[in-house]
């Protein structure tokens, strides 16, 4: 492992908040001005919904609508210092998926823009599970979407995942016909749809570091899937500070963006200096085999696509060599699945988007 990798990971497990007495370091978004804007954020009680809302109370907004199915989850974001003294905030209880609640709640708060982070990310989970995946990833964003479209939304940002390049994978997949939908969509809307996509959240709920942290903690071994296996990783500030620096510029509408997060990491290199942090040695660790749905590696861009750079080194732009045409007939045959529909039949129906 060389310097610059040594000193990379590093810094990520520095800032990932995992280990507190390193501190976390805070974004300077005092020139963010949303006042007024009534700011609705999906997932808000997960890692990056809760990131930017918190980030979010030290700008200027009208209002800020955080929502999230999750009911603990939104329980404990409402409880966060941060927000003891906030005003102008509604925490609710809501599934995306359920299309009476999401009407009412265009209808009630009136959002003017969208940052829509829910979604289901873990990969072996949606490989168990594609039918929930379609219903939320697709579903939900294609709802929340077309109510945007209809209700005059000045802005959606659509978080995504460098898993919706070249994807394998259930989840991958449902995030790559998600954007390439929205991208669709912009071409007669008024709203601007913004995709971001970027690597592994480090440190973030259910992410890989977390749980190696705890296994090291309690002497357990831990089990890397592949001795090959790399990732991009971002931490969770920066991941926000920059999807809020995409709101806030005017952007043209239907863009596709990436962030700058380094060179990809081998997971043997993160976890070798994550032993280091939590003092600890001779861990046991052990190699398995890919999980349903997991790559060696992950990709920033497709063949099809080329990265430019903008006025923030941190923000790339992805624009396709050629464009994509979206068939809204497979989504009418993407959407006759149901929970009983075989899991095989669901992923065939899946990859024939890909290869078309």
């Amino acid at each position: 492992m060389n310097t610059a990798t040594i000193n990379q990971i590093d810094q990520l497990l520095k800032n990932s908040g995992l280990f507190p007495e390193e501190g976390i370091p805070t974004q300077n978004i005092s020139n963010f001005n949303f006042s007024n804007e009534t700011i609705l954020i999906t997932g808000a009680a997960g890692s990056i919904g809760s990131e930017l809302s918190k980030q979010l109370i030290n700008c200027q907004y009208k209002k800020l609508i955080l929502i999230d199915i999750a009911e603990s989850p939104l329980y404990h974001l409402i409880n966060e210092p941060e927000f003891e003294n906030a005003s102008n905030i509604h925490f609710l209880i809501l599934n995306i998926t359920e299309k009476d609640a999401i009407q009412h709640l265009f209808e009630t708060y009136k959002p003017t823009i969208i940052l829509h982070a829910a979604a289901y990310k873990h990969v072996p989970l949606m490989e168990a599970n594609p039918f929930e995946s379609i219903k939320v990833n697709i579903s939900g964003t294609k709802r929340l979407a077309d109510l945007a479209h209809i209700h005059n939304v000045k802005k959606f940002i659509f978080i995504s995942t460098d898993k919706a390049v070249n994807p394998k994978s259930v989840m991958g997949i449902s995030k790559r016909i998600a954007t390439d939908y929205l991208m669709s969509l912009s071409e007669k809307s008024q709203t601007r749809f913004l995709t971001t996509r970027f690597g592994n959240v480090l440190g973030s709920n259910g992410s890989v570091v977390p749980l190696f942290k705890k296994r090291i903690e309690m002497g357990k071994p831990l089990i890397i899937t592949n001795k090959a296996i790399s990732r991009y990783f971002i931490n969770t500030q920066k991941a926000c500070h920059l999807i809020l620096e995409l709101t806030n510029d005017n952007h043209e509408k239907s863009n596709l963006f990436t962030f700058n997060m380094g060179n990809p990491i081998k997971i043997i290199d993160l976890v070798e200096r994550l032993i280091l942090f939590c003092n600890k040695k001779d861990v046991d660790v052990q190699f398995s085999e890919l999980r349903p749905g997991e790559k060696v590696y992950e990709d920033l861009f497709s063949d099809n696509e080329t990265l430019l750079a903008t006025t923030n080194k941190d923000i790339l732009l992805v624009k396709k060599k050629q464009e994509h045409h979206f068939s809204l007939d497979f989504l009418e045959r993407l959407f006759k699945i149901n929970a009983f529909t075989p899991h095989h039949e669901v992923k065939a129906i899946l990859k024939s988007y890909i290869s078309n």
